[in-house]
């Protein structure tokens, strides 16, 4: 598995596995990504800024895709909770996240936020911030698994509640 910057040839391949994720939420009864978010305008502004990655797997073949940055979040300034790390440090933010479906429960996301982590370890960025949907059970699995703590709600630009983790990188 390789892990790399995404393309704009990237594009069509990372907008399926998001669809697909779409609807394997909205299987799930989870009212999150239904409202037209991310979109393909958002995934073309994650490749511009260089946020945004997909994995190949040992076919070539995009199995998985997210966005990742050292940007801050604006949606994090205001948080109902507190954060571990003083909110003027830099921090990593992970977003938009979706394996291809073939490929769910193999350790993937685990491997990009490993892969995350990593980036912040050699910036010397001690802080990832995430958030997710309150019944998004599957992801918040995930994010305790991986270490982080729960710190409290935050809101969504087109204000949707989402529960925010944070895990210091040491």
């Amino acid at each position: 598995m390789k892990i790399k910057h995404s393309t704009f040839e990237n594009i069509p391949i990372i907008i399926e596995i998001i669809n697909d994720a779409k609807e394997y939420l909205a299987s799930l009864n989870v009212d999150q990504w239904q409202n037209g978010y991310p979109n393909a305008v958002q995934i073309e502004q994650d490749v511009l800024n260089r946020e945004s990655y997909v994995v190949f797997n040992d076919q070539n073949e995009i199995v998985a895709t997210s966005m990742f940055t050292t940007n801050p979040e604006p949606t994090y300034k205001k948080i109902d909770g507190n954060w571990i790390n003083n909110k003027t440090k830099k921090y990593g933010v992970i977003h938009r996240m979706a394996i291809k479906k073939e490929f769910r429960k193999t350790g993937l996301a685990s491997l990009l936020f490993d892969a995350f982590h990593q980036q912040l370890k050699i910036k010397k960025i001690q802080s990832l911030k995430i958030d997710t949907h309150e019944d998004n059970i599957g992801m918040q699995a995930l994010i305790k698994k991986m270490g982080y703590q729960y710190c409290g709600i935050i809101y969504t630009s087109y204000k949707a509640k989402r529960l925010a983790f944070e895990k210091v990188i040491s």
